[in-house]
């Protein structure tokens, strides 16, 4: 085994440590003047913030030694290929299967379905939101090649959810905004955004600090786009049904 692979882990372990502190001090204060919950659950709630604990700490870690430098090298690689167009579907690919793998997006998936009373099903939200942040990363790898501002992609699509928030129901407006937030998961900060700046350090006239990053701004508003369109449908659909 490497002995590198471990590298810092014990910096990493004191940070996530110190991290969930807090919460565990907070639930304690809660579990002993208010909710007073059983001895069973206590001890469930217990194995789940250990679990939690080296999950985080052993994620950070592969993070650390296999996401950013695999994601480097591959942008860089991407980067020097002789048909340079090829990034935008690789970014749409990237963007979808990440989206796909990205942990706080099911959990919010399963939320939807389970409040909807699975009116709003959770495979629908899941290829709403893959498909969002797929065209917003074929989006980032045009502007990398291209070289124009954030701001053409940026004010454009802040006013298009502006008006969408007319058209769309007051339920997928808030689903909206949360699963902006939700799909800047880890997946998509720790490997695509290291591919992005590979991407931008290895192409002539880009700079990887102006060009490569603002993709994460991009992944953002997606979701808020996409789930406002499907807002959209919904409505649609729910007059049409009215109406027969």
């Amino acid at each position: 085994m490497n002995i590198t692979i471990f590298e810092g882990f014990s910096e990493i372990l004191l940070e996530v440590f110190f991290a969930l502190l807090p919460l565990l001090v907070f639930f304690l204060v809660f579990q002993f003047f208010f909710l007073k919950l059983e001895k069973e659950k206590l001890f469930n709630i217990g194995k789940g913030m250990i679990l939690s604990f080296f999950g985080l700490a052993f994620f950070l870690q592969g993070v650390h030694v296999g996401f950013f430098p695999a994601g480097g090298v591959m942008g860089e690689k991407l980067g020097g290929l002789t048909f340079t167009w090829v990034l935008i579907p690789i970014g749409f690919v990237l963007g979808f299967v990440a989206t796909f793998a990205e942990p706080a997006v099911r959990i919010l998936n399963e939320q939807v379905e389970k409040v909807s009373g699975g009116y709003i099903s959770e495979k629908i939200m899941l290829y709403t939101l893959s498909i969002g942040v797929g065209v917003s990363i074929a989006l980032s790898m045009l502007r990398i090649l291209v070289g124009f501002s954030l701001w053409y992609y940026l004010i454009p699509g802040y006013l298009i959810a502006v008006v969408l928030l007319f058209l769309s129901s007051s339920t997928f407006t808030a689903i909206a905004f949360d699963s902006g937030g939700v799909a800047t998961g880890p997946m998509t900060v720790t490997f695509i955004l290291a591919i992005a700046v590979g991407v931008a350090s290895v192409t002539e006239g880009r700079d990887p600090l102006m060009d490569g990053f603002g993709m994460i701004a991009l992944v953002a508003l997606a979701p808020i786009l996409s789930v406002l369109v499907l807002g959209v449908l919904y409505e649609r659909k729910g007059r049409e049904e009215s109406e027969s």
